[in-house]
């Protein structure tokens, strides 16, 4: 992700919007960013948008590549913009009677909601504040303006820490007596600019900046240097968008939301962005800027529902963008997320943007848009993105559990979790990285909380609504949240918060219901999501539209009765070792895994194996038509004994043997390293009795299935393979024992032999082990391993250095490495293919569910993958969209 590119700066590096003509369009994303493209683009169609400029994403990569420096020329065609915009808005920028003011926004090609900085109201000095407020008449206006433009412009520009300015501000209310901040009057505002100032001068060492054009340029290098902050690198990596796109800064005309009651600022979505629904959804304040709404720290009001809406307020305005909304979705065909400002009733559109959705609603708006004639059903499996299914299956609060519910605020983002309540962003991620689920507590979100907010199971803030920072966030990272839950008082010194009479201090469990909006004492027991009638007929025109078939790993009747609701194709890995560990046959395992004899290791072999029947039996049942991948026994035998001494003398008084002797074989069974120890084919091999057993009990399950008319299609999977000598050996005696099973119960049951390639020599020699070998399925978990040399343990010792260093793009258990690993997935594919052409080809590693690794599968020609049930439906999408690209 830090990989440089060489940029070729042309001759033009400022486009021009305003006036009904701009000079770029929404196809120019790459190089204006999605705020410029979409800005020149509503201005084209006469949408009333302020004018201004947008310097490109290119002079953004210039200024990284050459040590913040900008393009020759650059300049001078600012300049030339300035000018045209001076002309457009019949003001002079920094001209004390008659000052132009602009705001100064950054814009990536694709949406970073408050990821980076923001500079409103540039322009306004000493001198230049008296002249707005002469030409307005409202020296107000003009003073809350200027304390905006200190405020923002000493925190994003000169390195000033907001909550200087903010105790300032605390202190001017409390000192005069008001709530909110427009409350303050003229003289008030005046002694906070001052202030402010003095704030910048301690803080900064300098001066605040009386110079227009000095303010600009500082903004435009604060806008691209915020590229490269932690908050924006750490959401770029969540969201996998490549560190060379760089940003465009847009320079825009000012309007202004708080001239005035007859003012407003606001954001809107085209459709409710949670649920999908087809309603006009969004939140304003009259008399405030925009960034007023989206940080929280005033409660916002609803644009069409409630006396006090826009609706109602300013009908006038509110028709306007009814009829504007209704534009701009039919115009982009997809939902749009809008800001907008009245200006002495006055409507001005600042944004539209696809804007971002949950999983639910994704999915609903996709549905609603093919039924609305606007898209085609593939246009709408295009529209919704693998990950964001998984919001779709995340569990709900259990309708029958009774809950102490303390606090309600706004369901911001679906879902329920429990955690530990945690309040400082280092605080949550050392808690989430030793285990805890995490629950993150805040008063509002900012950008920078948001490695704290990646690794909470959920957020709750005190402030904020719908739209506010945490709820947008969230929404789009999938996680739950609830939203300007008043009911909270915050207090981060005591690291604790208030609930009505409840107080719970970090550390204390609580649940949060991002769909209701409600926060629950302790933990909540929780179920499965329901899928509804939308979900359905959207994954019916994906199933149309993929080829890769998809399984899942699942070891119990449960979990393959869950993976067929999700649309499990089969079973691709059913572990049996997982099978051992329940609490009435660990001990029977056991007993054989310290046997000294093979007599003893078959008696042992003989109770498990009843029980080992009846687990296929149901997995089979449950599985009925779909084929059943089983994988004989796979771990070393020493991760079924225990290691403690008190658990090693419990367990040698249960099985009637000297402790000392139990320990002394617990200790010769212990693998160094078990990646390279006695397991897989090699217990087969050494023990033939254990697998023997296992193949019996599949196929006499087989048997007493198909007895009760299930349809059965048994695949025996050998693990561990290297080379082809070692299945041949083995297959020869699974075959003796199944045939035999079969023979005594007069069954004629088709299966399949095959093994599990995880060791790179069985994908180098792929076309020798296909000889013996009905299929192949990669077990891609280990074969990463062995191809690293890394432990999946090391995620959390060094790779996540080798990701923030640059040395890895992504952590290579979740998501494949196509160039080292890949290549061997791709050459034993190849080989055995060409050795058998008959060849079935799967996956079962963690990477069949990655929608990245779903996609290279498709392309090297596997039949299916395998994952996690609640993963099923994101690998059809993601085999769907492989089948589209």
């Amino acid at each position: 992700m830090t990989e440089k590119r060489t940029v070729a700066v042309s001759g033009k590096n400022v486009y021009y919007f305003g006036n009904g003509t701009a000079e770029g369009g929404a196809h120019m994303k790459e190089l204006l960013g999605g705020k410029g493209a979409n800005i020149a683009e509503m201005t084209n169609l006469g949408v009333p948008v302020p004018p201004g400029f947008t310097v490109t994403t290119d002079v953004c990569t210039y200024f990284m590549e050459h040590d913040q420096g900008y393009p020759d020329g650059l300049s001078e065609e600012v300049e030339g913009h300035i000018r045209r915009l001076e002309g457009d808005m019949g003001a002079g920028f920094g001209d004390a009677a008659n000052p132009l003011l602009v705001s100064v926004r950054s814009g990536s090609r694709a949406s970073m909601p408050g990821m980076m900085d923001t500079v409103l109201n540039l322009g306004l000095n000493d001198s230049t504040v008296e002249g707005l407020a002469a030409r307005t008449g409202n020296r107000r206006f003009a003073l809350d303006s200027y304390r905006r433009f200190i405020q923002m412009y000493g925190d994003v520009v000169m390195g000033v820490h907001t909550d200087h300015f903010e105790a300032a501000l605390d202190a001017r209310r409390r000192s005069t007596g008001v709530a909110q901040d427009h409350e303050l009057g003229a003289d008030d505002l005046a002694a906070l600019i001052e202030d402010y100032k003095r704030i910048v001068q301690e803080g900064a060492g300098r001066s605040f900046p009386q110079d227009a054009r000095e303010q600009l340029w500082g903004a435009v290098g604060a806008v691209f240097n915020s590229w490269n902050s932690p908050r924006a690198r750490s959401y770029r990596h969540m969201h996998d968008y490549p560190d060379t796109w760089g940003t465009a800064v847009n320079v825009q005309a000012m309007v202004f939301g708080n001239m005035g009651d007859d003012c407003a600022t606001g954001v809107a979505f085209t459709r409710d962005p949670s649920t999908g629904e087809p309603r006009f959804y969004g939140e304003y304040l009259v008399n405030a800027q925009g960034e007023d709404v989206v940080s929280g720290i005033r409660t916002p009001r609803h644009v069409n529902d409630g006396e006090d809406s826009l609706e109602r307020i300013m009908p006038r305005a509110y028709s306007e963008l009814e009829g504007l909304y209704k534009r701009l979705e039919r115009h982009y065909k997809d939902m749009q997320d809008i800001e907008f400002t009245i200006q002495n009733g006055r409507l001005w559109m600042l944004q539209t943007r696809n804007g971002k959705r949950t999983g639910r609603a994704a999915v609903r708006i996709a549905v609603d848009m093919v039924e609305e004639g606007l898209i085609d059903e593939r246009t709408a499996v295009r529209r919704v993105h693998p990950e964001q299914l998984d919001q779709l299956l995340h569990p709900m609060i259990d309708p029958k559990a009774r809950g102490e519910a303390v606090a309600t605020g706004l369901p911001a983002s679906p879902g329920a979790a429990s955690g530990r309540v945690v309040f400082a962003v280092d605080r949550a991620v050392a808690m989430a990285a030793s285990g805890e689920r995490v629950i993150l507590v805040r008063t509002e979100t900012s950008p920078e909380d948001i490695d704290g907010m990646r690794v909470a199971q959920a957020i709750l803030t005190s402030r904020g609504g719908m739209t506010s920072h945490a709820a947008v966030v969230a929404r789009g990272m999938g996680k739950c949240c609830v939203a300007g839950c008043s009911d909270l008082q915050v207090d981060y010194e005591k690291r604790e918060f208030r609930a009505g009479t409840r107080v719970f201090a970090e550390g204390d469990a609580i649940t949060v219901d991002g769909s209701t909006g409600t926060v629950y004492a302790g933990e909540m027991p929780t179920v499965p999501p329901q899928l509804d009638a939308y979900f359905h007929r959207f994954m019916e025109w994906v199933d149309g539209l993929r080829k890769l078939r998809v399984r899942t790993n699942a070891d119990t009747p449960q979990d393959a009765r869950t993976a067929r609701e999700f649309g499990a194709e089969g079973i691709g890995l059913c572990r049996t070792e997982h099978m051992f560990f329940g609490e009435d046959r660990i001990d029977v395992v056991r007993r054989m895994i310290i046997a000294d004899n093979e007599p003893d290791r078959v008696a042992a072999l003989r109770e498990i194996l009843p029980m080992q029947r009846d687990d296929f039996i149901g997995v089979f049942r449950a599985m009925d038509g779909y084929p059943v991948t089983v994988r004989l026994l796979d771990p070393p035998l020493h991760e079924f004994v225990p290691k403690d001494p008190e658990e090693i003398a419990a367990l040698a008084k249960r099985l009637g043997v000297d402790a000392g002797e139990l320990r002394a074989k617990t200790e010769m069974l212990h693998e160094f390293n078990p990646m390279l120890g006695h397991r897989g084919c090699r217990l087969g091999i050494t023990y033939p009795e254990i697998y023997e057993t296992q193949v019996r009990a599949i196929m006499e399950a087989a048997c007493a299935a198909a007895d009760e008319g299930v349809t059965v299609k048994p695949e025996i999977m050998i693990p561990l393979v290297g080379m082809r000598e070692e299945l041949a050996l083995l297959r020869e005696m699974v075959e003796r024992v199944a045939n035999g099973v079969l023979a005594e119960h007069k069954q004629e049951i088709p299966y399949l032999v095959g093994t599990m390639v995880e060791v790179p020599r069985a994908a180098v020699t792929a076309d020798e082990v296909a000889q013996v070998s009905d299929f192949f399925s990669f077990g891609t978990n280990d074969l990463t391993q062995m191809t690293y040399g890394f432990s999946r343990d090391d995620s959390a010792r060094f790779i996540r250095a080798y990701i923030d260093r640059g040395v890895l793009k992504h952590d290579p258990f979740e998501t494949l490495d196509t160039v080292g690993v890949g290549a061997l997935v791709r050459m034993a594919c190849e080989k055995g293919r060409a050795a058998r052409p008959s060849l079935k080809l799967g996956i079962c590693g963690e990477h069949g569910g990655d929608p990245a690794s779903v996609h290279f599968f498709a392309g090297v020609g596997l039949d299916y993958v395998s994952c996690s049930p609640f993963r099923v439906p994101i690998a059809k999408l993601a085999a769907a969209h492989a089948a589209l690209a």
